[in-house]
Parts: C-alpha cells; structure tokens; sequence
C-alpha cells in the first residue's frame, strides 16, 4: 500500500480529473456506494473526466498490481462490486456528459451518467431511451448487463439500444466497439456486463416517449393477493403492445393518493403504464377494476420523467440491501402460493418484490444478436429486495430473500438468472445464465482482457 501511495502523484499528474487516496479529506465519502452494507477501503479512487484519464488509470493499475473497480455514477449495485478493499476505484461521474441529437434520433452518453439525467435530456426532445426504473442508477452498469424497465415491452432492453460505445481496453488503448469495428467486443458488451473494458460513452437509439403518459396502480391487500395474481396472470397474455405491466409487493407509502389507514400497510400492487392510445390503457384498468375491485387505486397522466424516478424514495443511498433474481414463465398456482406466503412473511417495510413483464418488444431481438443472458421468450424477471436502513436488520432481511428464493427456485425457468441480479454468492449460476453465449463470451474475455484484469463484476474467465 505504501509503495502505491508514493506513486499517486503520477497518476495525479496524468488525469485532468482528480484523485482521492485514505490521506486526502473526503475519502470516507469518497468510498461510499449506494448499499449501506457495503463498506470496503480502497487505496485509490480516480475521478477520470475523459476516456484518456480511464485509460491512464487502467495503466496504473495494471503496472501497480492493483485490483480494479468500476463505478459508473450511481454505484448501485447490491453486490458493492463498483469498490473493492485495497485497489483502485475507477469512478466515472465525471463522464456524464449527454448529446442528443433528435433529427437522428440519437444519444451519446458518458459511461457515468445518471438514468434521471438521460431522460431529462432526452425528454426534452420528446424521446427516451429504454432504461431502469430508478433514477439514480448509473448507465454503464445497466447497460452492459442488460437493462430492464418500464420501456422494455415497447422498445426492447437497454442494451439493445446500443449502437455503438468507447471501450477502455486492458492494454489501455481506446477503441470504438460497433457493428463495423471491432464487433465481437460489440456483441460481448451488450449484455456481458464489465468483463471485456471500461465503457466510458454509449451510442444510444432513441424512441418517441411522452411526455405524459398513463399510470394505473391498483392495490390490494394480502388477503386479496393470490386473487390479483391469478388476474394478473390472466391478463398478461393479451396485454397491448404499448402497455406495460408490473406486480409489485411493497409497503404501503404515505404518499397523497393512499388513505391514511393504510399507510404502512403490506400490499400488492398491479401497475399497468400506457405509451400509446389511451383507450388500450383505460380499457385494461376497466378490466381490472371489474374483475378485482382495489383496496385503493392511483390512476393519472403523468410525466415520463417523474415515472422514471417513481420509485427513487424508496430506495434511499445508505439503506442496507441484499437481493436476489430469477425468472418465472408465469403466475402458476404453485407459484403464486410461493408469492404470496413470502411476501406476507416481509420482515422490513422497505423490502420489497417486484415482478417485471418481459414480452413484446422484449422479444423482437434473436437471442443470438447480442449476449444478454436471459432467453428471449415472454417471461417474468422477479426481483426480491431485502431493505433496512441500518445495518443490524440486515440479518433478517437476507434471510427472507433466500427463504423467497429458494421456495421459487422450483419453479423458476432453469438456473441461471439476470446478470445485474446475480451477486457474488451467485456467480456459480453464470453459466446457466448465458448457456450456448458462455463460451464465446470467453473467448471474447481472452482476446480482450487475457489477464482478467476486470473481474470485479459477474466475472467470465478468459477462455484457456
């Protein structure tokens, strides 16, 4: 460490960005990432502001023997991948710069950049890019491992959005990743996650969004819930192209449209989004709220934009995470007693479950156009969220998720599972994940990064 330390003025003279290390004011915070539990001491953090700054950081690194960690913005994953204990943190906040061009309909975004930033932009033109559900989170990570969210049925995943990217190479050189140059690593990035470089600008496709759209949430209590999953389940197969649809098991927030008595209260919720004629949307609700009356209900336009960020309060920087993924075909009845005795069972008010739609445009990609891990055929990808906000309630909350999860598994589609959903205690399911992909996805890994230089993230060796 010491030997390290005495050799950061060189790195500081390389970036124009800046470098923080455990002597300088500011590191604690400098080193924190948005999952409380996460609490690692790293030897260097370099602010890079441009592609060159990563690329002499990488250098660094490599020539130091210093394990590397990529944060990308928001630093939102569970796992606390994006900062490791005793090496070097590669923060790209700083590369958070937007161009939008809309006669093209196209974006270029730095690998830093923050969801709520890139809809601010593009909205502004009446366009988006299909991206997450929570506003704080960082574009590289998503990105590259897939993304997924309220414009994947119209538009397909993030990383089916990608025309092309600025690759950060292990050897340090700065590459173009495209259909025309260098397309093998293009193919990897766009659902291979952070194994071949540093993605430090994305090319982004553009879709017409907004501004408002539709919003229907309707709510019901646990006791009503294995009812609102069988409905749910009977109107998922003939869902509109431009609706999207979410199951989701939260507590109740005190927010305006639930009545006071209910605040706090465990509920299930079926939100459904319309992006197009209206009527297919009113329609659904009407469907809806005729078959399953709600215990409350939120149906309004709203902004495209304060959708995206929807769920921000809920999921504070600093709370305490553990979570787990996997995919379901459908709401069997199997599978929906599962649901519903696990989320009765919700330990703390902040965890949560959500069961994200994956149909229509989800679909329209073949599975072999890029290596996202996760088949093309409508599906569910569920999401259980273990969340308190301090760090000894954790304890329970993990073993919640895991209760969850394994009582799932049984009926899950095979073993694999989303790669931004995989923790560390889940990289033996990576395989499974990218099936026939792994081994191209390796070789890949071997012609770009031989040594493993980028492993902290759901790591693929390199092909012998």
């Amino acid at each position: 460490m010491t030997q390290v330390i005495s050799r950061v003025d060189d790195l500081r003279a390389a970036l124009t960005g800046s470098v923080v290390t455990p002597d300088d004011p500011g590191y604690d915070e400098a080193r924190q990432v948005w999952n409380g539990d996460i609490d690692r001491r790293p030897a260097v953090i370099a602010y890079c502001a441009t592609a060159e700054d990563v690329a002499a950081a990488v250098t660094f690194a490599r020539d130091a023997s210093l394990e590397i960690s990529v944060r990308s913005g928001g630093a939102h994953s569970t796992a606390g991948l994006s900062v490791g204990d005793a090496g070097i943190v590669i923060d790209l906040g700083r590369l958070s710069e937007i161009t939008v061009d809309p006669a093209r309909r196209r974006a270029t975004v730095g690998g830093g950049a923050l969801q709520r930033d890139i809809d601010a932009a593009t909205q502004a033109h009446g366009l988006a890019v299909p991206l997450g559900e929570i506003g704080h989170t960082g574009v590289g990570g998503i990105a590259t491992g897939g993304g997924m969210g309220w414009l994947t049925r119209q538009h397909g995943l993030t990383c089916d959005n990608v025309l092309s990217a600025q690759v950060v190479l292990a050897d340090g050189r700065i590459v173009r990743a495209a259909p025309d140059e260098n397309p093998d690593l293009y193919w990897a990035i766009r659902g291979g996650g952070g194994n071949f470089g540093v993605v430090t600008s994305f090319e982004f496709a553009l879709h017409e969004v907004g501004p408002e759209v539709d919003v229907g949430m309707f709510f019901y209590g646990m006791d009503r819930a294995a009812d609102a999953l069988r409905l749910a389940r009977e109107v998922i197969p003939d869902l509109p192209p431009d609706v999207s649809f979410e199951v989701v098991g939260l507590s109740a927030p005190p927010a305006p449209f639930v009545p006071e008595e209910h605040h706090s209260r465990l509920v299930l919720a079926l939100a459904a989004v319309g992006f197009g004629a209206e009527p297919h949307h009113r329609e659904l609700l009407e469907r809806l709220r005729a078959a399953l009356p709600p215990l409350f209900e939120m149906v309004s336009p709203m902004p495209y934009a304060a959708l995206q960020q929807m769920f921000d309060d809920a999921f504070p920087r600093g709370t305490h995470c553990y979570e787990k993924a996997l995919y379901l075909e459908e709401f069997t009845d199997a599978a929906i007693d599962v649901a519903v005795e696990r989320i009765t069972a919700t330990v703390s008010p902040m965890s949560c479950t959500f069961f994200y739609v994956l149909s229509g445009a989800y679909g329209a990609s073949a599975e072999e156009d890029t290596a996202f891990g996760g088949g093309r055929t409508p599906r569910m990808q569920v999401f259980i969220l273990g969340m308190t906000p301090e760090a000894d309630g954790l304890t329970a909350e993990r073993a919640w998720v895991r209760g969850f999860y394994d009582a799932l598994a049984p009926h899950a589609m095979g073993k694999g599972g989303y790669v931004n959903g995989i923790l560390p205690d889940d990289v033996h399911r990576l395989p499974a994940t990218y099936g026939t992909k792994y081994p191209r996805l390796a070789r890949i890994k071997a012609a770009y990064d031989p040594d493993n230089l980028f492993h902290r993230n759901a790591n693929i060796p390199p092909a012998p």
